[in-house]
Order: C-alpha cells, then sequence, then structure tokens
C-alpha cells in the first residue's frame, strides 16, 4: 500500500466517524453547554455573535490573514502532511496558552478568548494552505478555507454538502474569482449559530471559577484539534483530485 492508497483509506474511515450518530456524551456535553448558556449575560452573545462575524470578514475580504510564508507547492503529499504537522503542532501550543492564559482570569478574560481562538484558527488554516501549495492571495481559497471551517463546526445536514462542495473544488471553485456575490449569498446567521452551538459546552466551562485556566487549556487543545483533522483531510481530498482526478 502506497502513502495515497493509505491517505484515502484515512480519509473513508474519517468520514464515516464525521457521519456517525452522536453518542451519550455529545449528547450529554449539548444539553449542559445549552444550560450553561441560559446563564451568561446577553453581552457576552453580543460579543461571540459579532466577532464571528468581523474575523471572518476579515478573513475574506481583507490582507490580515495572508501568511509571509510562501506558496510551497511539494510533490509529494507525504511531505507536505509532515510540513503540515510540524505548523499544526505551533499552532495548537499557541491555543492551548492562550486558552489558559484567559481562562485564569474568569468571564470577562475569557470573552477575549472568543476573538483570539477564532483568530489563530483563521491564521493556522491561511498557513495550511500555503503548505499544501494552494495561494490565499485568491479569493476562491479564502473561500475555501471558510468551507473547511463550516464544516468543522456544523452539523450533520450541512456536513454532508460542504464536503460535497470539497470534493468538487475544483469545479465551484470557477465562481468564486472575486468577492462580487458572497457576502450576499452568505448564510451569516446559520454560521455563527452552529460554530457557537459546536464549541458551547468546552468554551463555558472556561468561564466556570477554580477550572477555568486548565478548561481553557482543555478547550483550545480539542478544539484545534478537531480543526486539524477536518482541514488536512479537506487539502488532502484536493491534492489527491489535483494529482491523481480523483472525485471528479
Amino acid at each position: 500500500m502506497n502513502y495515497e492508497q493509505k491517505v484515502l483509506r484515512d480519509i473513508t474511515e474519517w468520514e464515516l466517524k464525521m457521519f456517525k450518530p452522536p453518542g451519550w456524551l455529545e449528547k450529554t456535553s449539548k444539553t449542559i453547554g445549552s444550560q450553561i448558556n441560559q446563564w451568561l449575560p446577553p453581552k457576552v452573545h453580543e460579543v461571540i455573535t459579532t466577532t464571528i462575524r468581523t474575523i471572518v470578514r476579515t478573513a475574506l475580504f481583507g490582507a490580515e490573514y495572508t501568511p509571509g510564508r510562501p506558496v510551497r507547492f511539494t510533490p509529494e503529499l507525504e511531505a507536505a502532511d509532515e510540513e503540515a504537522k510540524e505548523l499544526f503542532a505551533l499552532y495548537q501550543k499557541i491555543a492551548v496558552a492562550e486558552g489558559a492564559g484567559t481562562g485564569a482570569g474568569g468571564i470577562m478574560l475569557s470573552m477575549v478568548d472568543f476573538p483570539a481562538l477564532i483568530a489563530i484558527k483563521m491564521k493556522y488554516l491561511f498557513e495550511l494552505a500555503h503548505v499544501y501549495g494552494y495561494d490565499t492571495k485568491h479569493f476562491s481559497e479564502r473561500v475555501f478555507i471558510l468551507k473547511v471551517f463550516q464544516m468543522t463546526f456544523s452539523g450533520t445536514e450541512n456536513r454532508a454538502k460542504l464536503l460535497d462542495s470539497i470534493k468538487h473544488w475544483h469545479i465551484e471553485k470557477e465562481q468564486w474569482l472575486s468577492d462580487a456575490e458572497y457576502s450576499h449569498q452568505m448564510d451569516w446567521e446559520t454560521f455563527q449559530l452552529e460554530y457557537r452551538d459546536a464549541i458551547d459546552f468546552k468554551k463555558m466551562l472556561q468561564m466556570v471559577p477554580g477550572i477555568g485556566a486548565v478548561a481553557g487549556a482543555w478547550a483550545n487543545y480539542t478544539i484545534l484539534e478537531e480543526l486539524r483533522e477536518f482541514a488536512m483531510n479537506a487539502y488532502r481530498i484536493r491534492r489527491l483530485h489535483d494529482d491523481y482526478a480523483l472525485w471528479d
């Protein structure tokens, strides 16, 4: 079995896990997260919603997250994967340190963690694109990053649509050569709600006095790990198509 065949097997297993019905722990976490969510002041919810919209729009339409790292197309997928793992290790350490620091400061500093964590994730995704050979100066690549971000934190139905979009990106990207229509078509409300729901339980624990630092570090560690899994597999799917014309 060569490396590409192993990657195909890994992607298949990942897809099966992605669409597996939620287990007891996931259901319980969502219930507890919803309860904690109800206790938070309206101001916290406003900060979360505004932050998501602002940072995502900055990623799409600004230059703030464009990496200094040059675009490097590595012909061997295995070499690109290894570089991607090294990049992730760096960003996960940054996220864990940030989560522990803000978690130790209680609810007010934890509010600061929401924009900081989203910014870390966006910077990671932009750099990851360059590792796999895709230039984020192109608007279509920024849309792809947003779809990867959405897929990671979406519900099952939306995930299926986004995965199909990623598998056929060689076709879909042609409609995203400029930003003329994208901002009008984006369903911001659904995007914000799904993201908030996906991280509620983990991040709300960060605001509980006495365990904030540990909970913040744990939350950021697991959230970054989930993003890595989705993002690396999304770019592997693209590379396998571009190199071997799979998923036509």
